[in-house]
């Protein structure tokens, strides 16, 4: 009998030649349990790219946001997509979530669901009023709901702002609402149907926060996003494939008179006819050879000098301007930094100005660049000592 008996492998082919009674086979069942998870259609790889690359692209703008808001560095990174039926999402819920929702109003019209647990949600209050985001302890209360809803609120915009700019079209998005997630769902986010969860990782700086949070939107507004940034990429690929149309340039030229060809005459008529055409050949070459000009001597412009280095003003109007205060300041030196850099100074940073040491620095009056000096210590302050005076036409 255990001789008889059958091997797992056995048992499998036999299941899997087993037709069904329309005609499919046990391969059909397995492509039907891969296009399915829990009853719903499930995303294919490249809707999952797609997704994942309006998060990051989205998320990026929203952690910029959120880092002048809080005045700490923070990353929104790594999202995860996954397709849900509701069932599914309601049981990775938890009391310790809370939510926001916002909705779509312009370019997109669709909902959006961002969940934070609660003891991120008050980290993320108490830094916006000024605090460490420390030893925080006690309920969600409403000036928590109302501080992270602000700052969706502002996240959310600035992601809008970008999303604007990958899908080419106005996206506007309505006031968020924040509430606790042990409310009624359904009047969340409307009727119970399929969803698509993208959870990003959020960070701020000194491990404040080290935490998740989740996007969740429904199932056919996703399908509408990625088949608006398919659709763009497609628009995009066409232009880059369309060669540019090269300007038509066309060369006007005066035809140089050729000589006409000379035939034997044959009668009288053709000997008056050749004679005509000589002379009339004749006279056009004299024509050609008279329109052609002799050199022209050109010379540059010579213009009257108006700057006048020996003004004289009268005294009197003189003395009445010397009583007047003017502000005297010292230029350094300058650079320039990107608003990414500029966010990132602290106590300590340094920045590199574009003049070397013991070079000369500049003495400005009213803002207006008069001379140039060296720095020296007077006593206890800081001094300059003129080296040259900038004359009128290098102040202009």
């Amino acid at each position: 009998m255990v001789a008889e008996m059958l091997s797992q492998e056995e048992i499998n082919a036999l299941l899997g030649s087993i037709s069904t009674d329309d005609g499919s086979s046990g391969s059909g069942l397995d492509q039907d349990r891969n296009e399915k998870i829990g009853g719903t259609v499930t995303l294919n790889p490249d809707e999952i790219d797609a997704l994942g690359e309006i998060g990051n692209i989205s998320m990026g703008t929203a952690a910029t946001t959120l880092f002048t808001l809080l005045n700490h560095k923070v990353l929104i990174t790594t999202p995860k997509v996954e397709a849900l039926t509701w069932d599914e999402f309601v049981e990775t819920l938890t009391d310790d979530l809370t939510a926001v929702a916002v909705d779509y109003t312009e370019g997109f019209i669709g909902s959006n669901l961002m969940i934070l647990k609660d003891h991120d949600v008050k980290i993320i209050a108490d830094l916006m009023m000024g605090g460490t985001g420390m030893y925080l302890e006690g309920p969600i209360t409403d000036l928590h709901l109302s501080a992270i809803a602000e700052a969706m609120n502002q996240m959310i915009g600035s992601s809008s702002t970008s999303m604007a700019q990958i899908f080419n079209k106005k996206i506007d998005i309505s006031p968020p609402q924040a509430l606790k997630m042990e409310s009624n769902l359904e009047n969340i986010f409307g009727p119970r149907g399929d969803l698509v969860k993208i959870s990003f990782r959020l960070q701020i700086e000194e491990n404040i926060i080290d935490s998740e949070l989740m996007q969740i939107l429904p199932l056919q507004f996703a399908k509408e996003l990625i088949a608006g940034l398919l659709t763009q990429e497609e628009v995009e690929s066409d232009k880059a494939s369309i060669p540019e149309a090269q300007p038509m340039q066309q060369a006007y030229q005066n035809p140089s008179p050729q000589a006409a060809p000379i035939y034997a005459p044959t009668s009288a008529s053709d000997q008056m006819f050749s004679k005509v055409s000589a002379e009339y050949h004749k006279s056009n070459s004299v024509k050609q050879e008279s329109s052609i000009r002799p050199d022209v001597d050109i010379k540059l412009p010579q213009f009257q000098s108006f700057d006048s280095h020996t003004k004289v003003y009268p005294k009197e109007n003189m003395d009445i301007l010397m009583d007047v205060s003017l502000e005297v300041s010292v230029e350094l030196g300058r650079t320039s930094r990107k608003i990414k850099e500029i966010l990132e100074f602290g106590p300590g940073s340094i920045i590199e100005l574009n003049r070397l040491v013991g070079e000369p620095v500049d003495v400005l009056v009213n803002g207006k660049f008069v001379a140039t000096g060296e720095v020296v210590v007077i006593d206890e302050n800081f001094g300059i000592r003129i080296t040259d005076i900038i004359n009128m036409e290098n102040r202009i």
